[in-house]
């Protein structure tokens, strides 16, 4: 179902527990604008009150993924007076990176073109990446004087390496989508023309899966970076308790047993 909320600069939907939000300013590349943060906001408010939440895509309308914020909002004034850019990172992008990773379900990127500045950070942020053959990622902050920023500095170097994440970073250089996936910032390359089938196979997948088990795993492999080998033993322990109650865990031992797929319900 579409949601009954109006938006401008965003696409949102909710169906069978799955959120779908489409960046929606093709003409300007999906480039940020404060008016699509609040949409951006309102949309994951709305996924957070969901009871029943079982997973969130998020891609592009148009030929472009997001290129990043959108210069014009933050360019510098006429009389020659400075701009603090920190204020938009603390009112904006900490919130929408922060909130992703918190979601407590799988948050997937169906990449369908280029991620530049904050539109690559935004796709760092998610879970899983697919990305359509023609794709590029463009780290293209150093062009304007700026470094990374929206979580880029911290996502790169743990996905790529220091070398790859310093190059990337220093020299502004595109990145295919194929490099990208060689290089394990990404989940998989797909052909431009499965973009459709891709985002439905996913959004099918994410409804019918085990999201408590999604959920766990989510939670744990985000936590590994910061912990010990003792502290990740001891969360997984955890996690593996509160999943060995659940529904989910029974239909699917009983699949498993039956030979036949499981009928997930979530619970």
């Amino acid at each position: 179902m579409t949601t009954g909320e109006s938006y401008t600069q965003i696409r949102f939907t909710l169906t069978d527990g799955v959120g779908v939000i489409t960046l929606n300013r093709p003409d300007r590349l999906n480039s940020f604008t404060e008016v699509m943060h609040t949409e951006l906001a309102r949309a994951l408010d709305t996924l957070q009150a969901h009871a029943g939440l079982r997973g969130l895509v998020i891609t592009g309308a148009g030929r472009g993924f997001c290129a990043g914020q959108d210069l014009s909002e933050r360019k510098p004034a006429d009389d020659g007076s400075r701009r603090d850019l920190s204020l938009m990172l603390e009112k904006c992008y900490r919130p929408l990176i922060t909130r992703l990773r918190a979601l407590p379900v799988p948050v997937v990127c169906v990449m369908n073109g280029v991620a530049a500045g904050a539109g690559a950070s935004l796709v760092l942020a998610c879970d899983v990446v697919f990305a359509v053959q023609s794709a590029r990622f463009v780290q293209a902050f150093s062009k304007i004087g700026l470094l990374p920023d929206a979580g880029g500095t911290w996502f790169l170097p743990r996905l790529v390496g220091s070398a790859r994440a310093m190059g990337a970073a220093l020299f502004g250089e595109s990145v295919s989508a194929t490099d990208a996936q060689a290089w394990g910032l990404i989940w998989r390359v797909v052909p431009d023309d499965a973009l459709d089938a891709t985002l439905s196979d996913i959004t099918a997948t994410l409804a019918a899966g085990p999201t408590r088990a999604y959920a766990a795993t989510k939670a744990a492999l985000h936590a590994s970076s910061g912990n010990t080998l003792a502290q990740q033993f001891d969360l997984e322990c955890q996690l593996q308790r509160e999943l060995g109650y659940t529904d989910d865990y029974v239909e699917g031992m009983r699949a498993f047993a039956e030979k036949r797929p499981p009928a997930f319900t979530g619970t």
